[in-house]
């Protein structure tokens, strides 16, 4: 269930100074930061909707993923609504589309309660937006209606038909094609020659999307808004580092990507040093192509590369559907020291945008995770961010680490990520 409760995870560091150094410059330049952001979304084309992982370690705050299909809409803030149909409505008219009609593409797994929800809550927000909305689905068994109850409403997935290269379901011709499914496994054959807007575009899904891209574009962009306040890169993107193939289960490619590891430790050190941090580095290695929270691991020594068991191999060998893993990205590991609750409860906060329009968040947290591992895993719970305007507009009256400043820098630094991915996509099209 959704609450609407106005607090915040309390940030369980001492070590906060740089944050709050960077806290009061975003604070400080709120108006360049966002004329600036403001003059990137020109004569671009930006992707319908994202949601950011982002770890705040109290020294740092950077995002860890950028995920261009979203799910989760049903832990938003039920108060976010007219912001999300604000910028839904604003994304289609950027897109010159006289729009009416919207064929949602769902995920394949129907068994999954939580991401129907999500599917729900996100053909409500179309629907709220003015838009005549049915989802369809690509599963091959699928042959007429599928009803599903869920708690909080009914949902029907329908067979997709392709008809004069154009894709609908049974007695709906859509204007747009929503994809939200990621095509971890490639693009259906049903998608090619369509002559409908289909978006997010084809080419984003991850079976051509590499991690390792994106953040290479966000690390231009971090340096390019760093430069605009003033402030070291680093306290805003996580290091990464990728090497060539590799195979788990036959100890292929290990040398590479322990040497790798090593080198990203390394550097990790020098920036500890700089900043005095206190913790130990670690990496944190997961595909590159997509996770679904899957294929992730913690990694503090190079010799653990050279030394994983089967049991952690396997692990290690597919994601989602069953892909196997040959590439993997290397990535700093940025500490969480947000939790919730009593039992202090390690806390990420994810934020959501739809077009450029941060429209709401949640809080990930799990009870079972530490502050050093990936809380995308069984487990893991949902918070909505307590404010509804806050990721956009903060209160200079507060100090720079009250939640509505808090929220403020989430959403500025979401939006770095969001341009990163915006310039990716620019770039295969």
């Amino acid at each position: 269930m959704i609450s609407d409760q106005n607090i915040a995870p309390h940030l369980n560091t001492t070590l906060h100074e740089p944050l709050e150094h960077l806290e009061k410059h975003l604070l400080g330049k709120q108006a360049k930061i966002e004329y600036w952001l403001r003059n990137q979304w020109h004569n671009t084309k930006i992707p319908f909707y994202t949601s950011v992982d982002l770890r705040n370690a109290g020294f740092k705050l950077a995002p860890i993923d950028t995920n261009l299909f979203p799910a989760g809409f049903n832990n938003l803030n039920l108060a976010t609504l007219p912001l999300c149909v604000q910028a839904v409505q604003s994304a289609i008219e950027r897109l010159k589309e006289t729009a009416y009609k919207i064929l949602l593409i769902a995920e394949n797994n129907t068994r999954n309660l939580y991401y129907l929800e999500s599917l729900a809550a996100l053909q409500n927000i179309l629907q709220q937006a003015g838009y005549k909305v049915r989802i369809g689905s690509l599963l091959p068994d699928l042959h007429e209606p599928l009803t599903i109850n869920l708690q909080s409403t009914k949902l029907t997935l329908e067979p997709i038909i392709k008809k004069n290269h154009c894709i609908s379901v049974e007695g709906f011709v859509p204007c747009i094609i929503l994809l939200n499914n990621d095509l971890s496994l490639g693009s259906p054959s049903i998608f090619e020659d369509v002559y409908q807007t289909i978006i997010p575009p084809l080419s984003s899904g991850w079976a051509t999307r590499l991690k390792s891209t994106h953040f290479t574009h966000y690390h231009k962009v971090a340096q390019e808004f760093a430069e605009q306040i003033d402030i070291d890169s680093w306290l805003i993107e996580p290091l990464f580092r990728n090497c060539g193939k590799l195979n788990f289960m036959k100890n292929e490619g290990y040398e590479c990507l322990a040497d790798n590891v090593d080198a990203i430790l390394n550097n990790i050190q020098r920036k500890y040093n700089e900043y005095d941090v206190p913790h130990k580095p670690f990496v944190i290695i997961k595909a590159d192509a997509g996770s679904y929270g899957m294929g992730v691991m913690t990694v503090h020594d190079a010799d653990e590369i050279l030394s994983l068991n089967r049991k952690q191999r396997t692990r290690m060998s597919k994601t989602k559907e069953g892909k196997p893993i040959s590439q993997v990205i290397l990535q700093e590991g940025v500490y969480t020291f947000e939790t919730w609750g009593n039992d202090e409860a390690v806390a990420e906060p994810v934020i959501y945008m739809i077009d450029h329009f941060v429209v709401g968040g949640f809080y990930r947290v799990h009870t079972k995770r530490g502050i050093n591992e990936n809380l995308n895993a069984p487990g893991m719970q949902f918070e909505p961010l307590a404010c509804i305007n806050s990721c956009v507009t903060p209160d200079n009256r507060q100090a720079p680490n009250a939640y509505p400043n808090r929220f403020y820098a989430y959403g500025v630094i979401a939006r770095l990520a969001l341009l990163a991915a915006t310039r990716e996509l620019n770039c295969n099209t």
